[in-house]
C-alpha cells in the first residue's frame, strides 16, 4: 500500500497582511468559532499548460487568472495541474488570487525564504478553507497526489470527526498499453490508499486523468495497434473501478438530475469533453503530430459522499479568451471544471415524488449481466455484425438527404437568389433519425412547423417537391394519417415521411419553445396541433434527461432488433413501436441512474436489468411512466379498455399504447418472459438475438427465424385472406392499410368472445412461398394486376386442461368472431369494393397454410393525380378547422380560392355526382390506365376532354397526354372530365353523369 512521503507533507502556507509575505500556517492563527457552518462546498480542477520551451513565456499568464477569478470558477477549493515556478509566483502576487484563495499548498518559488516546486509539473491545491495535506507517491517518479484534509468540514461517527479528504491527482499522457496500465495502476493505488487510511471519511477525487474516453480514439488506437483488446477492455472498466471504490463522477451525477446534456451527435464518450482540438486552439497546438484530434473528457471530479456530501451542479470554465494576432487566444488546452457540493443529508423530500406517484412507481433494481454477456463492448459487436449500426457512409448519405429535402421544401435557393426574407418555417427532424436510434431499415421523419395552413403548405411543397425529381426527389403518396396529412417521399433512394404543423408562435419561438414548460402559453393550442408537436416534444426531453445517450443509444438498437426478430414490433397490431421502447428503456436507465449517481451502467447491465424488470413488470395494474417528470401527479386516467398503459411526456394524449389489446398484452409479457430466461443460457448477446422459442441458438439475428417458428407454433390459425386485382396500385396500399388497421378490433373481438384462447397475432402479411425468382414473379404479379395474401392468428389453449366442451365453445365463438369481422369489413363502402378486391376469415389448421413466406411486396405504388381527390376534402377540413387562430388570414385566403375554383366545377357538374352510393365511380387514372394498357383498346383512338383554368373545356389526344409530374404539360387527373372514342365519338368515362363503359358500370 501506498505511504505518504513525509518529506512533503505538512501545513499550507497562507498570506500575512502584516508582512506581505506568505508564511506556513498556524492553525492557532484561526479564532475558533471563525468558521461558518457550511451547507455547500464548491471544488474546482484546472489545468492550466505548463511552459516547455526556454525561456518560459508569461504571456498567457494573465489570461489564466483572468479565468480562475471568473464568476463560473469561483470555489471553495482550487486544483491546479501542471504548475511551474514561473506560474505559482505570478499567481500568487496577484492581490484578487490572495483574497480569494488565503492558503495554498506551496509557497511561491520567488519568496527567498521558500524552495522550488518539487517538479517541473505540480499539483497546486488552494483553498478559501485551512487544511493540512499529505503527499502520495506513485509508481513513475515525479507523479503522486496531494491528499489534504479540511479539519472545520465532515462528519462524526460516535465521538470521532471524519473531515473531508480531496486527493489532486495528475495522471501521465498516452494511449498505449504501458501508458493505460500505469494510469490503472496509480488509480488503484490512491484508491486504496484513500480506502485503507480514511475509510469512512467523505472523499472528493478531482484533476487531470487524462484517460483517453472518445470512442473514436480508443477505436483509431486499437486499428492502428498502439492498443490491444484487453487494454481497450480495461479503460471500459476504469468506470467500474470508481464505482466499486463508491466514488461517483459528478458530471455523471449532474446530468442524471439536471438533464443538460451536451452534443448528442459527438461520438461515444466525447460529450463533456474537458479537451477539446475542434474548438480550443491550444489543443490543437498540444496534438500537432501526435494523431489525438478528438475531444476527450480528460478532467473528473468523484465524490465519495458517505451521507454528507451530494452534488449539485456541474459546470466548466476557461472559455475567456484574448485576441492574439489574429487568431483567438485561450488560456490553457484543457477547460477547468467545477462543481457545487451540497453539505449535509442528502435527497429532499420535496424534489420526491408525491404519494400517488410512489403508490404507481414499480422500483428498479441493477441486474449484472451473466458472465457470457458481461464482457464489455459485448452489445456493440452484436449489434455491428449484424449490421444494425448504421456505417459512416450511410450516415453521411441520410444526412445528406435530409439536407436536399430542407433546401428543396424551403425553396432556399430561390430564396436566396431573390434576396428575399424566408418565412418563419421549421424543418426538423423527428423519430428514430431525431434520437440517433435508426437503422439502415428505418425511414426518416421529418416534421416541418410554419405559419401557413397545411393546404397552402402542401400545394407548396408538392409543387416544389416535383420540380426536385431530377435531384432524387420523388413523391411516392399522400397518406391521411391520425395526426393529418403526410407525404411519403422517396430521396435519394431514402424513405421520408414528411408531416406539417401550423402553428406561427411555435416556429417564430424555434428552438428556444422547447425548454418552455408545459404551462406557458405558447403550449395552449388545440389537441390536433399538439398531437403533431408531441413527437419532438418527447424527443427533446429525452435527449435532455437521459444520464447516457451512447449507452442508451445501443441498448434501444438492441431492444428494437429483438422485438423485430420476436414479431413484437408494430404499433399499428398493438406491439412495440420506437417510442415506446424509448419510454420504456428511459424509465429503467433514469432509475438505476438515480440510484447511484455519477456510476455510469454499460450497456451490458442495462439490457440485462431492462428484460428481467419487464419480465415481472405488473402490466395489467400499472403504468410505465417516467417519475422524475410526473413527480405530483399523474395527468392520466386508464380505463378498462387499455390492457396496457405506456405513458409518453406531454399531452394531447399520454398513453402511446392505446392501440394494445388484450392478446398484443399477454404476447408481450410473454416475450418478456422469455427473453430473461434467455438471458441466462445465451452464451452471447447474438446468440440471444437467434434464440428461438426451444432456447436453442442460430448464428446472426434473422427475422425469418421467428416466423418459422410462428408458422409452427401453433396447431390452429385464424386466416385472413385478403385479395387485390384493381388497376390502381395506390388503391391496393390504402385497401391493406385498411385491413391491418382493423385488426385489432378483431383481436379485442376475439378476447371478448373467447377469453379462454391465447390468442397471437403475427404483424405481417404472408404469401404462397414462390418458386422463381422475386423478380420474374413480380413482374408477373404487375402485368395480372393480382396481390394474394393473408394475415394470421395463432391459437392455444389459454391454460393447461381445458375441456373437450370449452374448447368446442370456443371454436364456435371464434366462427361467430371472424364471421362478424368479414361482414363488417365487406360492408364498408368506402374502403372495401368487391370489383376489385376480397377478404375472408376462417380457422385453418396448420397443415392447411401450405409454404407461406413473409410478403416483402409493395402493393401500391404512387400514380400521379391518385391523390387530389383527398386533397380538396382534406383542405376543406383544414381550412374549417381553423387550426390555429393566427392563421385566420391564410385560412381566408384558402376559402377563397376554393370558392372559386367550386364555383367553376359547378357550373360543369350539374347533377350530384356522389348520389348513387352502392356504385363505385372509378377514377380518371383507372380509366386512363385501361386504355392504355388493355391490348383490347387502341389507345390511339381516345381524346382526352380536360377543363382548362383559363380556356375551359378542351380536348387531347390521349397518347400526347403527360402523367409525369416533371413534364411542364403536366396536367393534374382531377380536372380531366372524359374520355372518348374517335372512331365513333361516344364517350366511354364521364366524370360529371358518372358514367364509366370501361369497367361495367354505364349507364
Amino acid at each position: 500500500m501506498a505511504e505518504k512521503d513525509q518529506l512533503l507533507s505538512g501545513l499550507p502556507y497562507y498570506y500575512e497582511e502584516e508582512t506581505q509575505r506568505w508564511v506556513p500556517f498556524r492553525p492557532s492563527a484561526l479564532e475558533t468559532g471563525e468558521e461558518e457552518e457550511r451547507t455547500a462546498l464548491a471544488v474546482a480542477s484546472y489545468n492550466v499548460l505548463a511552459e516547455f520551451e526556454w525561456p518560459a513565456s508569461d504571456a498567457r499568464y494573465p489570461l489564466v487568472v483572468k479565468n480562475i477569478l471568473a464568476d463560473n470558477a469561483e470555489a471553495d477549493i482550487l486544483v491546479l495541474q501542471e504548475v511551474t515556478d514561473g506560474f505559482l509566483s505570478y499567481l500568487l502576487s496577484d492581490e484578487q488570487i490572495r483574497d480569494a484563495y488565503p492558503f495554498c499548498s506551496h509557497g511561491p518559488p520567488d519568496q527567498d525564504d521558500i524552495e522550488p516546486l518539487p517538479s517541473f509539473l505540480n499539483i497546486v491545491v488552494l483553498g478559501k478553507l485551512a487544511f493540512d495535506w499529505e503527499y502520495v507517491s506513485f509508481h513513475r517518479k515525479h507523479k503522486g497526489a496531494v491528499v489534504a484534509r479540511f479539519n472545520n468540514i465532515g462528519r462524526s461517527e460516535g465521538s470521532k470527526a471524519l473531515p473531508v479528504i480531496l486527493a489532486a491527482v495528475h495522471l501521465s499522457r498516452g494511449l498505449t498499453d504501458g501508458a493505460v496500465a500505469a494510469k490503472i495502476t496509480d488509480i488503484k493505488r490512491i484508491i486504496g490508499y484513500l480506502a485503507e487510511t480514511y475509510p469512512s471519511h467523505p472523499c472528493i477525487l478531482a484533476g487531470d486523468f487524462n484517460l483517453t474516453t472518445s470512442s473514436v480514439s480508443v477505436d483509431a488506437a486499437l486499428r492502428n495497434k498502439n492498443i490491444s483488446d484487453l487494454t481497450a477492455s480495461h479503460l471500459v472498466r476504469l468506470d467500474e473501478l470508481f464505482a466499486d471504490a463508491n466514488l461517483h463522477d459528478a458530471w455523471r451525477a449532474y446530468m442524471a438530475t439536471e438533464h443538460e446534456l451536451g452534443d448528442d451527435h459527438l461520438a461515444a464518450g466525447e460529450q463533456g469533453a474537458t479537451w477539446d482540438p475542434t474548438v480550443n486552439a491550444m489543443a490543437v497546438v498540444i496534438t500537432a503530430g501526435g494523431g489525438n484530434t478528438r475531444p476527450q473528457r480528460y478532467d473528473r471530479i468523484l465524490v465519495r459522499g458517505e451521507g454528507l456530501l451530494e452534488v449539485s451542479k456541474f459546470n466548466m470554465f476557461g472559455f475567456l479568451t484574448e485576441q492574439k494576432e489574429e487568431d483567438e487566444m485561450f488560456a490553457s488546452d484543457h477547460w477547468g471544471i467545477r462543481c457545487i457540493i451540497k453539505i449535509g443529508e442528502p435527497g429532499n423530500k420535496s424534489d420526491g415524488p408525491s404519494e400517488e406517484i410512489a403508490d404507481l412507481i414499480v422500483s428498479v433494481h441493477l441486474e449484472k449481466a451473466p458472465q457470457n454477456l458481461a464482457q464489455p463492448g459485448g452489445v456493440e459487436t452484436a449489434l455491428l455484425h449484424l449490421e444494425v449500426i448504421p456505417s459512416d457512409e450511410e450516415v453521411a448519405k441520410r444526412k445528406q438527404a435530409l439536407d436536399l429535402l430542407t433546401s428543396v421544401v424551403l425553396d432556399t435557393s430561390a430564396a436566396d437568389a431573390a434576396g428575399r426574407a424566408q418565412p418563419a418555417v421549421v424543418v426538423v427532424p423527428v423519430g428514430s433519425y431525431a434520437l440517433d436510434v435508426w437503422t439502415s431499415s428505418s425511414d426518416t421523419d421529418v416534421l416541418c412547423i410554419g405559419p401557413f395552413s397545411s393546404h397552402i403548405f402542401f400545394a407548396l411543397a408538392s409543387q416544389r417537391l416535383r420540380k426536385a425529381a431530377a435531384q432524387g426527389v420523388k413523391i411516392l403518396r399522400r397518406v391521411r394519417a391520425q395526426t393529418g396529412t403526410m407525404l411519403e417521399l422517396e430521396v435519394q433512394g431514402i424513405k421520408m415521411d414528411l408531416q406539417y404543423c401550423p402553428t406561427t408562435s411555435v416556429a417564430e419561438r424555434w428552438p428556444d419553445v422547447l425548454q418552455t414548460p408545459p404551462s406557458d402559453p405558447v403550449w395552449y393550442l388545440s389537441a390536433q396541433t399538439l398531437s403533431k408537436l408531441k413527437a419532438i416534444r418527447d424527443i427533446d426531453y429525452l435527449r435532455r434527461s437521459l444520464p447516457d445517450l451512447a449507452t442508451f443509444r445501443l441498448a434501444h438498437r438492441f431492444i428494437k432488433t429483438w422485438a423485430k426478430s420476436r414479431g413484437i414490433y408494430s404499433a399499428r397490431f398493438g406491439f412495440l413501436s420506437g417510442i415506446q421502447i424509448s419510454i420504456l428503456l428511459a424509465r429503467v436507465h433514469k432509475q438505476l441512474a438515480h440510484q447511484s449517481p455519477g456510476q455510469p451502467v454499460p450497456p451490458e447491465h442495462l439490457l440485462a436489468t431492462f428484460f428481467t424488470h419487464y419480465a415481472t413488470f405488473p402490466w395489467s395494474t400499472h403504468p410505465a411512466f417516467d417519475p422524475f417528470l410526473h413527480r405530483a401527479r399523474l395527468p392520466y386516467t386508464r380505463t378498462a379498455r387499455e390492457p396496457l398503459a405506456i405513458l409518453g411526456y406531454f399531452p394531447p394524449s399520454l398513453n402511446t399504447a392505446l392501440a394494445a389489446s388484450a392478446p398484443s398484452a399477454k404476447t408481450l409479457a410473454s416475450e418478456f418472459r422469455r427473453a430473461s430466461e434467455i438471458l441466462a443460457i445465451a452464451p452471447s448477446w447474438e446468440a440471444f438475438l437467434s434464440s428461438s422459442t426451444s432456447s436453442s441458438t442460430r448464428t446472426g439475428a434473422r427475422d425469418d427465424d421467428a416466423t418459422a417458428d410462428f408458422l409452427a407454433a401453433h396447431k390452429s390459425y385464424a386466416r385472413i385472406d385478403v385479395q387485390y386485382w384493381g388497376l390502381s396500385l395506390a388503391r391496393g396500399a390504402q385497401f391493406l392499410g385498411w385491413v391491418e388497421s382493423r385488426c385489432v378490433m378483431l383481436l379485442v373481438d376475439l378476447h371478448r368472445r373467447a377469453p379462454g384462447l391465447f390468442v397471437r397475432m403475427w404483424p405481417a402479411r404472408f404469401a404462397e412461398k414462390r418458386r422463381g425468382q422475386w423478380q420474374q414473379d413480380d413482374e408477373e404479379e404487375e402485368e395480372e394486376r393480382d396481390f394474394r395474401g393473408c394475415y394470421l392468428v395463432g391459437l392455444d389453449k389459454g391454460r393447461p386442461g381445458m375441456s373437450k366442451e370449452e374448447l368446442k365453445l370456443a371454436l364456435g365463438a371464434l366462427q361467430t368472431a371472424l364471421g362478424r369481422f368479414e361482414a363488417q369489413m365487406r360492408g364498408d363502402g368506402r374502403y372495401f369494393d368487391a370489383r376489385s378486391c376480397w377478404l375472408s376469415a376462417a380457422v385453418v389448421n396448420r397443415a392447411e397454410l401450405g409454404e407461406l413466406e413473409v410478403d416483402g411486396r409493395e402493393w401500391g405504388e404512387y400514380t400521379p393525380g391518385d391523390e387530389e381527390e383527398e386533397d380538396e376534402e382534406e383542405d376543406e377540413l383544414a381550412v374549417s378547422s381553423g387550426q390555429d387562430s393566427e392563421h385566420d388570414e391564410f385560412a381566408a385566403a384558402g376559402k377563397k380560392d376554393k370558392k372559386k375554383k367550386g364555383a367553376g366545377r359547378k357550373q360543369i357538374a350539374a347533377v350530384d355526382l356522389r348520389a348513387d352510393k352502392t356504385k363505385k365511380f372509378r377514377t380518371a387514372a383507372d380509366a386512363m390506365n385501361r386504355i392504355r394498357w388493355d391490348p383490347q383498346l387502341d389507345s390511339g383512338d381516345y381524346v382526352v376532354g380536360y377543363e382548362d383554368r383559363f380556356l375551359g373545356a378542351q380536348e387531347k389526344e390521349l397518347e400526347a397526354w403527360k402523367s409525369e409530374q416533371t413534364d411542364e404539360e403536366f396536367i393534374p387527373q382531377h380536372r380531366i372530365l372524359y374520355f372518348r372514342r374517335k372512331s365513333d365519338g361516344r364517350a366511354v368515362w364521364d366524370r360529371r353523369t358518372r358514367f364509366d363503359e370501361l369497367f361495367g358500370n354505364g349507364l
